[in-house]
């Protein structure tokens, strides 16, 4: 299952402390969630129940199976999207599914829909070489809808793993083609809304289906007593959400400059202060991050947890140099401020030197960003209100 690729994308799970790189393939890099070994406990439950260890073994190497079909399908989407010049951060693997990352959204209703349908494609193409190379078809003739061959419950053999990968396959392309936002049908289903009413609006009514089909989906779980689709609901329903908030705030964004938002008129610190200068500066004001210069040049950044640290950790009044941050990432002042932002997702940084060229302008954080959000969505309300209220005069 895809989630979209972007990390954007505030992802409810926090990979970067929970996850495990355990491949790179064709430049991406594929992580494990360590929340995947319930999978694992899962499918050594359900086979190994009746059939004892060699069942749990079974059970735990068919979820292994079902899972590298998930990382094919995952970079069906990314290889796409790299063709289409769409950086690929990484495929993340979760008990629900796969999740490929990218660092932003595709900006071409097309785009979007190419790296979508790759996905369930390849997993139709993974079951019909694995039904024409080996002869499966003479099984699923015998299979019936209750999972049984001849009357009688599978058993763990190759036969068996076989079928379930097969059908895994084909479950995994009609699942993820229903039109629920951010599954991949519901990325095909935004992309050819946005052709006609472009991606805000399109993103609107997806997500709105995606959480109406979650509902039901999840009703659906809850009075069937099936926790996993249930789970799978839940996650739809909050990704559509993160999705409508993500585009508005894209929309709001692509209109700012970084140079209309970094603080002009931030405290600075010289590499000879010490700690003990910003813990009055802590005190005494709400800035968070303290830029280190020396002239005009930036030598790096102090935050507030670089001070708690150094207070936990030493005794004496040490220097801030001896604390600063020295790799800073840099951005123009002319880019775009959603682009900045996605750079620092990307990086995993919270803090950006702002630069007019070689020179040194100032300090821009998330929280500036998401303050930045709010006021221009506040503008933009009270403009629509007021040009409302003066269309309802006439």
């Amino acid at each position: 299952m895809n989630n979209g690729g972007e990390d954007h994308k505030g992802n409810a799970v926090n990979n970067m402390k929970w996850s495990v790189k355990v491949a790179r393939i064709f430049g991406i890099d594929i992580e494990v969630h360590a929340t995947f070994l319930l999978i694992l406990a899962l499918g050594a439950f359900q086979w190994g129940g009746e059939y004892g260890a060699p069942g749990a073994v079974f059970g735990m190497l068919l979820m292994l199976l079902l899972f590298a079909c998930v990382v094919l399908h995952e970079l069906g989407h990314s290889i796409v999207a790299k063709i289409l010049g769409l950086p690929v951060r990484q495929i993340l693997l979760l008990p629900i599914g796969g999740v490929s990352k990218l660092e932003k959204n595709p900006e071409r209703p097309v785009h979007e829909f190419l790296i979508a349908v790759t996905g369930p494609i390849i997993n139709l193409i993974i079951a019909t070489i694995l039904l024409l190379s080996t002869g499966a078809s003479k099984w699923i003739g015998s299979l019936n809808a209750r999972g049984l061959v001849d009357g009688q419950p599978m058993k763990p053999s190759g036969e068996a793993l076989l079928l379930w990968i097969i059908a895994a396959n084909i479950s995994l392309a009609i699942f993820n083609m229903i039109p629920a936002f951010p599954l991949d049908g519901g990325r095909v289903f935004r992309s050819l809304l946005a052709m006609f009413i472009g991606f805000p609006r399109a993103t609107r009514f997806a997500s709105a289906l995606g959480q109406l089909i979650a509902i039901g989906v999840g009703l659906f779980g809850i009075l069937s007593g099936n926790l996993l689709l249930t789970l799978i609901a839940l996650f739809i329903f909050l990704e559509a959400g993160h999705e409508r908030a993500e585009e508005q705030a894209r929309t709001v964004l692509t209109t700012l400059r970084v140079g209309d938002v970094y603080n002009k008129y931030a405290l600075t610190l010289a590499p000879g202060d010490q700690v003990s200068q910003v813990v009055d500066y802590l005190l005494t004001s709400y800035q968070p991050d303290f830029a280190v210069v020396q002239g005009t040049r930036l030598l790096g950044v102090v935050t507030r947890n670089d001070v708690l640290k150094a207070l936990a950790a030493e005794t004496q009044d040490v220097y801030v140099a001896g604390i600063m941050e020295r790799e800073v990432l840099s951005a123009e002042g002319s880019m775009p401020l959603d682009d900045v932002r996605r750079l620092m997702q990307g990086k995993g940084t919270r803090i950006a030197a702002v630069y007019d060229g070689e020179k040194y302008l100032g300090l821009i954080s998330l929280d500036d960003i998401a303050e930045a959000i709010l006021v221009s969505a506040y503008v933009k309300n009270q403009e629509m209100r007021r040009a409302a209220e003066a269309s309802s005069q006439f």
